[in-house]
């Protein structure tokens, strides 16, 4: 067998997947995450930044200038 994991995006998809492991009588677990949410949730935002070039390029020689 394989193992599969899902990694929804929010708490109603993960109600839903639960729902449907229940529904198939498939056995599932849960685990937390480790690190802090509010950590988390300032990664997200400075990734969303990079991806809208909300980030500024610093050159090699520059750096400890």
């Amino acid at each position: 067998m394989e193992t599969l994991i899902f990694r929804p995006d929010s708490k109603e998809k993960l109600e839903a997947l639960k729902a449907f492991a229940k529904a198939l009588k498939i056995s599932f677990a849960t685990e937390k995450s480790t690190y802090n949410p509010e950590f988390v949730s300032k990664i997200k935002e400075s990734r969303k930044q990079f991806e809208n070039g909300e980030h500024k390029v610093i050159e090699i020689e520059d750096l400890w200038k």
